[in-house]
């Protein structure tokens, strides 16, 4: 059966943006106020990503931040998108999962990500004494899901349990901008989700690979990709491709080495940006989508035609608030239609 738009889960990923002009306070309120209309949309998962040192994003406490938002909501799967392992020990991971499972049961997603979600000396800083090469992750997966393991499998530091957290069931998905992550979920049996939003290039290889390495597992026993999507959605076609350079400062600015609060829209990026920094920028936005509804919904047909994704999650980095809102829900209404 050809799958439909409305036939797929759809959710929103925030990486709690900190706007010029405002605090990490009003982040947060912010994504609290998004996370319960999302629930009220319809939306399926609300996930939050783990960045360090970073002035615009306020999610570098993700555990925190995911209990904010599951506290403030009733129904929707909150969770991460994801969690740096690298980062970590796994054990504390186990035990921060697990508490967060225990408050809100059958609500929480541990997405996994390889990469340090930093510079290097964030990521010299938090990982101390552990690898920096993300060569380890494979072996630190292995442990973490031991730790849940209610029958003591192995994988864990002997006599070392993780509590709470032992014995429960916590859907874990492998995230990645590449390969590695792709065949390892694979391998393992697991869901993958990929960041196309900022990954483009990789998305159709990695998909290729994740599908032909699938092993069946007691997860899963096909393949089950989530694809993420950045989207733009207005009344107008003009007015969201205006708000949408604001996600374009943001990627210019990484282009560039730097970083910096979420900047208000402009009219035009003309004079602000090099020939060649639009090129490469919009080199990076083939999965970005900045239209009304009948051009994301068309966009999202050729997508789905390309991909068969099983999910859509949908980051939408804007400045101002209300507009934010106004954008997932239109993109909320066209993926429901019939």
């Amino acid at each position: 059966m050809v799958k439909q738009l409305h036939d797929i889960p759809f959710s929103v990923l925030d990486l709690a943006p900190i706007r010029e002009g405002g605090t990490a306070a009003d982040s947060f309120h912010n994504t609290l106020d998004l996370a319960r209309h999302a629930e009220e949309w319809g939306y399926h998962r609300y996930w939050l990503a783990e960045h360090h040192n970073m002035p615009g994003i306020a999610s570098s406490a993700t555990s925190l931040v995911i209990g904010h938002v599951a506290g403030g909501t009733k129904r929707i799967r909150v969770g991460s998108g994801g969690i740096m392992l690298s980062n970590h020990a796994p054990l504390v991971i186990a035990e921060q999962f697990g508490t967060l499972e225990s408050l809100y049961p059958g609500r929480i997603d541990l997405g996994l990500g390889r990469a340090p979600g930093s510079d290097q000396a964030a990521a010299r800083a938090l990982r101390r004494g552990l690898g920096s090469d993300g060569s380890e992750f494979p072996e630190q997966l292995s442990e973490l899901r031991a730790y849940f393991d209610a029958n003591g499998a192995g994988g864990r530091p002997l006599g070392v349990r993780a509590v709470p957290g032992e014995g429960l069931n916590i859907p874990i998905w492998l995230l990645g901008s590449s390969g590695f992550s792709a065949q390892l979920a694979g391998q393992l049996g697991l869901p993958f989700a990929f960041a196309s939003h900022f990954a483009p290039d990789y998305l159709l290889p990695a998909l290729h690979l994740y599908r032909s390495s699938f092993k069946p597992s007691a997860v899963l026993d096909k393949p089950h990709v989530m694809i993420g999507l950045g989207i733009t959605a207005a009344d107008t076609v003009e007015e969201a491709r205006r708000l949408a350079t604001s996600q374009q400062q943001q990627f210019l600015n990484i282009i560039r080495g730097r970083t910096g609060k979420l900047q208000p829209p402009v009219d035009s990026l003309d004079g602000i940006w090099t020939p060649q920094e639009k090129a490469m920028l919009l080199s990076k936005q083939q999965y970005s989508i900045a239209g009304d509804p009948s051009l994301i919904k068309e966009r999202l047909l050729e997508i789905l035609e390309e991909t068969a994704a099983d999910e859509w999650i949908i980051a939408s980095q804007i400045y101002d608030h209300s507009a934010r809102l106004h954008s997932y829900k239109l993109v909320s209404e066209l993926l429901q239609e019939q």
